[in-house]
């Protein structure tokens, strides 16, 4: 569903401010894999998920989803492929508008806009039935403003606007960092959820080492740029936050360094 081919990405090139991102990084999803990602700060791990989105365009490499090379397409013609959700609650959302009308906006991605009836009673009904499966009390909300929802709230919203039109892969870039640990891991669990329910190819960045071990069925690790450890199936399973420390240890030869995972194991 995802190769990824020797791609590598530099920022400010040729000044004092260079800044080699990722560096000949090569990766293969197959259809169904849920893949977290795990390293410290300024390993390559959102830059990664931006170059898959189009934020950038990558310096050399090729990225081909579902068959198709997206290498030089804009962000724009790359998101009929994509579903993704933000570290920050309020991005991805559109905060003046109601929960109804952000779904509707969610359900005509990739589709041809038209000048007909804004949202049929029919689609109003998918949109409350969607809504109950999260146990928010949100299909009662409906037209209620996004902005005035709680981040938790707002970030399950968000969740669903990015898998409504199935998407051929999901991109979650720590999108639980910023909620408090009741509520990251209520979202967590409506991740799986949909995941699993949808079959959906997932890449997810998490700054946390245990639902990094706990999620999915596969694990990267990436350090300066490049993947230094993969792992998948029983071996994946088997594993403890102290043996990703030691496989950081052996694969770039430091000290894992960074107190936020650190505080998360």
């Amino acid at each position: 569903m995802l190769e990824i081919k020797n791609i590598s990405k530099t920022f400010n090139p040729g000044t004092v401010n260079e800044k080699q991102a990722l560096k000949g990084l090569s990766l293969r999803l197959e259809d169904g894999d849920f893949v977290t990602v795990i390293g410290g700060n300024g390993a390559g791990k959102s830059t990664l998920l931006n170059a898959i989105a189009g934020v950038w365009l990558v310096d050399q490499g090729k990225i081909i989803i579902d068959g198709k090379d997206v290498t030089r397409l804009p962000e724009y013609r790359r998101a009929r492929f994509l579903g993704r959700v933000f570290q920050d609650p309020m991005n991805g959302t559109a905060a003046t508008m109601g929960i109804d009308e952000n779904l509707a906006l969610a359900l005509r991605r990739g589709h041809r806009r038209t000048l007909k009836q804004g949202i049929a009673g029919s689609e109003r009904k998918l949109y409350r039935d969607l809504l109950a499966t999260l146990n928010l009390g949100l299909e009662s909300r409906l037209t209620s403003k996004v902005g005035l929802l709680s981040g938790g709230q707002r970030q399950a919203v968000t969740l669903l606007m990015a898998t409504l039109e199935k998407p051929k892969l999901l991109l979650l870039d720590e999108h639980t960092a910023a909620l408090d640990p009741k509520t990251a891991a209520k979202v967590l669990e409506l991740t799986q959820t949909i995941v699993n329910r949808d079959h959906l190819t997932t890449l997810m960045i998490t700054h946390n080492m245990r639902d990094a071990i706990q999620i999915g069925n596969r694990l990267i690790m990436m350090n300066d740029g490049k993947i230094i450890y993969d792992v998948s199936g029983e071996e994946k399973k088997r594993l403890k936050v102290e043996d990703l420390l030691r496989k950081f240890a052996e694969a770039s030869g430091e000290e894992f360094a960074n107190d936020r995972m650190m505080l998360a194991k």
